[in-house]
């Protein structure tokens, strides 16, 4: 089966720049752009490791790195080649194959989500956040697939390959229990994750990131605000649990097992994974920008001075974006990890049933509310607000009696009482 000249045109129309034919400065745009992000979210990371050491350590009152180059900014870079340089080992009882793809399987799906996330754009005045470089029209962003939000889901949930099969592989018991714990996280917080998103989705009207950044032209129409505030809470908690952040890093927890599922890993495998968790927290922070507050969009209509439209995006969408990264340190710095069963239980029993409640609610609202009257709102929030303390009640009822039952089974044999 061979691709046609039309086939092709359609798959590089993901991008302006492929709807006239692939022309040479087109290519060479998408090269550089390619270069750019790759070189980008590199640099980044290494800013973030550096951040993360140095705004823990003055929270805790300590010094943090400052020997290699100014302020320790160099300290990663030089991790990072003694890194590279150092002998790598491979346990005797491991699957060679897939212990070797594993830390790929968290870093490459890292980049990957980079590709549809606009980093800048001028959505001023209504504009669609296209920019003219060398005479081409482009977006600031890598791709806009129809469907780039789910192309996000789907790289984030990847990552879950990466930590179960690494445990798994090492043929050892900490990293395999580590595996088994991130999975079962992982897996259930990817479900209050998709329902917040789903909330998203019902706002904007479109899967497409550019599309979903048009829809929020203003602070109102931020999904933030848009969707009642509850969606983006449970993301951002859902967001956290999925990349192992404190305080739900029990897949890496070190009192109890060593270090989780990368134990058996050294080296440059060691380093990828590592790269990997902070790179992903640099990612789904542009994510939560994009998603719920406007990505380049300006703040309340505020206009930088002397910048022009596609650059002033870039400098909002880098404002968002650090107030995020902050939370994350400071998250970990000042919270204590949580059990297991208290993870498992915020995931099931809350955020799952409030992040579906809160849709259904939001999607009545559309259904028999579209002009958004105040009478019409108000009778169908009523109405939702009764069938959902109807299941409240209900769901904790059934949590009762399964409560009562494990009770009585665990409770000692009574001495004479039937098997």
């Amino acid at each position: 089966m061979t691709l046609t000249q039309s086939s092709i045109q359609g798959l590089v129309a993901i991008d302006p720049l492929g709807t006239g034919g692939l022309l040479w400065t087109a290519l060479l745009i998408m090269i550089v752009k390619v270069l750019i992000i790759f070189g980008v979210s590199l640099v980044a990371t290494m800013l973030m490791i550096w951040a993360e050491r140095k705004v823990v350590s003055g929270m805790h009152n300590r010094i943090g790195p400052n020997k290699a180059g100014p302020f320790g900014l160099l300290q990663s870079l030089a991790d990072g080649i003694k890194a590279f340089f150092k002998e790598t080992f491979r346990p005797s009882k491991s699957d060679p194959f897939v212990y070797r793809l594993a830390p790929y399987l968290m870093f490459v799906p890292a980049f990957l989500i980079w590709s549809v996330l606009p980093l800048g754009g001028d959505f001023t005045n209504g504009n669609d956040g296209m920019v003219t470089i060398f005479g081409q029209v482009t977006r600031v962003q890598l791709a806009d697939p129809p469907i780039g939000i789910l192309l996000v889901l789907a790289m984030s949930s990847i990552a879950v390959y990466g930590v179960m099969l690494a445990g798994w592989a090492s043929g050892s018991k900490y990293p395999l229990l580590g595996a088994v714990r991130g999975s079962a996280q992982m897996i259930s917080y990817e479900a209050a994750l998709g329902l917040s998103l789903a909330a998203v989705l019902l706002s904007s009207g479109t899967l497409s990131t550019a599309g979903i950044v048009q829809t929020q032209n203003s602070f109102a129409d931020w999904n933030l605000v848009a969707t009642g505030i509850v969606p983006f809470v449970i993301f951002l908690i859902a967001t956290t649990a999925e990349l192992n952040r404190p305080p739900f890093d029990l897949v890496e927890a070190e009192q109890e097992l060593v270090s989780g599922f990368n134990t058996e890993y050294g080296g440059i495998s060691f380093a990828l994974f590592f790269l990997a968790e902070f790179m992903n927290v640099i990612t789904m922070s542009g994510v939560i920008v994009t998603l719920f507050l406007g990505g380049p969009q300006p703040i309340a209509g505020i206009d930088i001075p002397l910048l022009p439209g596609a650059v002033e995006g870039t400098v909002w969408f880098v404002l968002k974006l650090l107030v995020f990264l902050y939370m994350y340190i400071w998250l970990r710095a000042t919270l204590p990890r949580l059990r297991y069963d208290q993870l498992m239980d915020l995931g099931w029993k809350v955020l799952i049933p409030v992040a579906l409640g809160w849709f259904l609610l939001l999607a009545a609202l559309r259904q028999f509310s579209p002009d958004g009257t105040a009478a019409e709102s108000i009778r169908v929030t009523a109405i939702c607000v009764v069938v959902g303390a109807a299941a409240i009640a209900l769901f904790m009822a059934a949590l009762r009696v399964s409560q009562k039952n494990r009770e009585q089974m665990s409770e000692p044999l009574q001495e004479g009482s039937p098997v």
